[in-house]
């Protein structure tokens, strides 16, 4: 492991230390040309959720942290979301591996049209590491409310079933990535997409376990 490494393994040993008293969120800001900054009062919105339901003390505030920028080990939890196009450069893949690998964790939500290029990217990062769709008997669906049939499906897009897929280091789900539910929009203000409550609820009781997961593993 080279000598930055190390030294970022280190620093991020600490913050998942004091994780519990200092509990942020990110949202990861990419290249290419895809809007990382849609669907802004998602998170917002899960973290106030999480504070009220699960016991969680997150800043309510989620902070804005780039792809290969040293900051996100100081994040347990980082979310990625978008409509379109990803582009990880070399700086971006290193950070991220060692991001991962060393206990971090990205949820990547596709808002739609983006699982082309996630997956295209992802392969920089683990060549050797193939997505593979997570069982409704996992964990992160009965953290700390039961999704017994898994992903909940939010939205219709192309009205396909919706997956959750993972990418897994020694047994660790490491990364996320629901695809075909957005889950995000269910976040968001009710007004943004005039959701049920019943359906924003699902999503946003699914986005608690991601969190709660996460924190603990």
């Amino acid at each position: 492991m080279k000598l930055y490494n190390l030294t970022i393994f280190f620093i991020f040993s600490l913050s998942l230390t004091n994780a519990i008293s200092a509990q942020d969120l990110a949202i990861l800001k990419y290249s290419g040309g895809g809007d990382w900054y849609s669907n802004p009062t998602a998170l917002p919105n899960l973290i106030n959720y999480c504070n009220k339901n699960i016991d969680t003390k997150i800043n309510p505030k989620p902070k804005t942290v780039e792809a290969g920028s040293s900051d996100i080990f100081q994040y347990p939890l980082v979310h990625m979301t978008g409509h379109g196009h990803v582009f990880f450069n070399e700086t971006d893949v290193d950070n991220l591996k060692s991001y991962l690998t060393s206990g971090g964790f990205l949820h990547i939500d596709d808002n739609y049209g983006m699982e082309p290029f996630v997956k295209k990217e992802l392969k920089k990062i683990f060549p050797n590491k193939d997505l593979v769709e997570i069982p409704a008997t996992h964990p992160i669906f009965n953290t700390a409310f039961s999704f017994p049939k898994g992903l909940p499906k939010i939205h219709e897009h192309d009205g396909k079933r919706p997956q959750a897929f993972g990418l897994f280091n020694n047994n660790r789900l490491m990364l996320l990535f629901t695809f075909e539910s957005d889950l995000g929009d269910g976040w968001e203000d009710q007004e943004v997409h005039n959701d049920p409550q019943d359906v924003r609820e699902k999503a946003l009781k699914m986005g608690a376990n991601i969190i709660k997961y996460a924190f603990e593993n």
